[in-house]
C-alpha cells in the first residue's frame, strides 16, 4: 500500500501482533514468580526459626527442617567456588528465560522450564546476597551405594531446588515417553 494511503486497521494489527507474541506467557510468568516468592519466603522463615536450633523433627527422621548453607551446587555437588555457580546461574538463566519464552504455547514444555527458571531465580537471589544457598528440608530416603560413593542420608534442599528436580524429572519423562502424533498429510488421507 502506498505511504499515502492510511489504512484503518493497521494499528490493530500492530496490538494483534503484540498480543501474538505474549500468547501462552501467562502461566509460564505465575510458575516463575510463584517459585520465586514461596521460594524466599520459606527460606526467610527457615533462617527465622531454625537458626541456633536443632533439627525441627516432622516425621521423625524420615523428614526433618535442618538449616544448613550450601556453597556448591546442587545434590551437594562441588564443582567450584560459590562464585562459580553465581557466574553459570547467570550465564544459563537468559538461555532457560528464552527457551520458556520460545515455547510458551506449548505448555508441557514451558511449564517445566518456567519451574526451572523460578528455582534458579530463587537460588541465585540466595547467592548474590548472602553468597551461599539457604537449605533446610533434610530427607532421610534410603542409602546409596553408587559406584563407591555412600549416601547415607539425602541432601538437604529447598523448595526451589525440588522445583528445579522435579522439572527435570519431568522433562526427562517427557523426552523419552511422550511422542507427538503425526497429523496425516491431505495426500496421505483416505476418503
Amino acid at each position: 500500500m502506498p505511504d499515502y494511503v492510511s489504512s484503518a486497521s493497521q494499528p490493530k494489527r500492530k496490538t494483534k501482533l503484540a498480543v501474538n507474541r505474549l500468547e501462552g506467557l501467562l502461566w509460564p510468568i505465575i510458575i516463575v514468580t510463584g517459585v520465586v516468592v514461596i521460594d524466599q519466603v520459606t527460606k526467610y522463615w527457615a533462617v527465622t526459626a531454625l537458626t541456633g536450633r536443632p533439627p525441627l523433627r516432622m516425621i521423625g527422621d524420615l523428614l526433618m527442617l535442618t538449616l544448613v548453607y550450601n556453597k556448591g551446587g546442587a545434590m551437594g555437588s562441588n564443582l567450584g567456588s560459590s562464585s562459580y555457580y553465581l557466574v553459570v546461574s547467570i550465564v544459563v538463566l537468559p538461555f532457560l528465560l528464552y527457551y520458556v519464552y520460545h515455547h510458551r504455547r506449548e505448555a508441557s514444555l514451558a511449564w517445566p522450564l518456567a519451574f526451572i527458571a523460578g528455582g534458579a531465580i530463587g537460588n541465585l537471589i540466595d547467592r548474590i546476597r548472602l553468597g551461599q544457598v539457604t537449605d533446610f528440608i533434610d530427607v532421610d530416603f534410603f542409602d546409596m551405594n553408587l559406584f563407591g560413593f555412600r549416601l547415607e542420608r539425602w541432601w538437604t534442599f529447598n523448595l526451589a531446588d525440588a522445583c528445579i528436580s522435579v522439572a527435570i524429572i519431568f522433562l526427562l519423562l517427557r523426552v523419552l515417553f511422550w511422542h507427538r502424533r503425526k497429523t496425516p498429510r491431505p495426500s496421505e488421507t483416505t476418503i
